[in-house]
């Protein structure tokens, strides 16, 4: 019996390099940054081998770096058998073009390395588009970076060199190929809003985080369904939706959406606006933090700020955008030295914060925290302020509102005496106001 040989690609040995600018704030933390970079290079499928850093007055227009250390860096990658340079900045062509031929091995920079990421992760038909784009429109402008190989034909007077042509060529086919591929998802968000429109019946609430902050774990815990988990960066990119019973009749649909990370790439984040509007149309949204990391307040602040870029970037007739209730969820928080003390320090920033972890009570220090009670708990009562159960009293010959009422809220009970119909119904705060303001007799309880 003959036996199949299998046959393995060799992995990358990478070589991190991080470059900041002297007097900036992030040479306080570039081992950090390297840190994260790493695990980058590892969910990519690389082995990390060495690491330089190098801080710097600005960037050289040819390497980045200055010249004596990318001769420095040459002899190092060689003696260490690197294949694979990991840059923790942002590259232009002309750089990435002029470092690859003078070190001799391929060069990344940190926005490549996660656009690979996301194309390996990503699973479902939106996802899948939405990587395809952001690739394109990063390939773009550095298509001559991958015909240097033309480079010596040169075209006469009148004339171009098929090089040039070849290269002409191709941007019109991308070009073509991302007006398509915008096209497509403008179909998806608009499928997408259509499909909101049909559950209305439960709110909704919105995970949102740092990559890696456990937004995954927490719907596993919370909904008990079958939720891919992994413990690295990015590990899942598909929207998930389940519906979590939070007690005493009361429901949520809890959404998971892709996470955000450091100098996270604006085209990345632009191709997943259709993903990012299932937050925006979230009544809540669960802000999902690592507790146990120790830059976690830098981790909230680009989860923020990348926040209001998506939404600046999805609302462009210049209304103002709606702030929705934020309920910070401290993940994680079973690997806390001390998890009562961190509460009530981190309350005075957010006085709404709970905390939460996946392991069981038994793993925490105050024995009655863990698991994801309280965070259902902050669930209910969102659900209670967000529908509150109202008895609504419509004239029988009202058919019109008794039927907006049925389709809009849910009735629990309704009965008719004298001519008048009441009902009584888990609501809308939105539909309730609406319905005071049109003179309709409301009384909650």
């Amino acid at each position: 019996m003959k036996q199949l040989i299998e046959i393995q690609s060799p992995t990358e040995r990478a070589y991190l390099i991080g470059a900041p600018r002297k007097g900036s704030a992030e040479v306080a933390h570039v081992d950090e940054h390297l840190e994260e970079l790493e695990r980058l290079a590892d969910t990519a499928g690389a082995h990390v081998i060495g690491r330089t850093i190098q801080r710097i007055d600005a960037p050289s227009p040819n390497f980045y770096l200055g010249q004596g250390k990318v001769e420095e860096l040459k002899e190092t990658l060689a003696a260490a058998g690197a294949t694979l340079v990991l840059f923790d900045e942002g590259l232009t062509p002309v750089q990435g073009v002029k470092l690859e031929k003078h070190l001799g091995v391929r060069v990344m920079d940190r926005t490549e390395v996660i656009l690979d990421i996301f194309a390996t992760r990503a699973r479902s038909h939106e996802a899948k588009l939405q990587v395809e784009l952001a690739q394109l429109e990063y390939l773009l402008p550095r298509l001559t970076r991958m015909w240097t190989h033309l480079s010596r034909i040169r075209g006469g007077i009148g004339l171009r060199g098929p090089g040039e042509t070849q290269l002409e060529t191709d941007r019109r086919v991308i070009r073509r190929k991302i007006s398509v591929l915008k096209k497509r998802l403008k179909d998806v968000a608009h499928h997408r809003a259509n499909v909101r429109q049909g559950r209305r019946d439960v709110p909704s609430a919105a995970l949102i985080g740092y990559t890696n902050a456990g937004k995954s774990s927490l719907l596993k815990a919370l909904s008990g369904a079958d939720v891919f988990v992994e413990d690295r960066l990015f590990a899942t990119l598909d929207t998930l939706i389940r519906e979590v019973d939070v007690g005493e009749g009361y429901r949520f649909r809890v959404i998971d959406t892709v996470g955000f990370i450091r100098k996270l790439p604006a085209h990345l984040v632009a191709s997943f606006r259709a993903t990012l509007e299932e937050a925006e149309d979230a009544d809540l949204l669960l802000h999902v933090i690592d507790a146990s990391h120790a830059m976690w307040e830098e981790q909230v602040e680009v989860v923020e700020r990348e926040m209001r870029n998506a939404e600046r970037g999805t609302r462009n007739d210049g209304a103002e955008i709606e702030r929705k209730r934020v309920i910070y969820v401290f993940n994680k928080a079973d690997l806390l030295p001390d998890a009562e003390v961190f509460l009530a320090s981190v309350r005075e920033r957010f006085p709404h914060a709970v905390l939460a972890s996946t392991v069981p009570h038994s793993a925490f220090r105050v024995p009655h925290w863990g698991g994801v009670d309280d965070l259902r708990r902050a669930l209910r009562t969102s659900a209670q302020a967000l529908r509150p159960i109202a008895e609504i009293r419509v004239p029988v010959g009202e058919g019109k509102l008794l039927a907006a009422l049925h389709r809009e809220a849910e009735v629990l009970e309704q009965r008719q005496k004298n001519g008048v119909v009441t009902v009584r119904a888990r609501i809308e705060a939105k539909l309730l106001g609406k319905l005071r303001r049109d003179g309709v007799e409301v009384v909650l309880g």
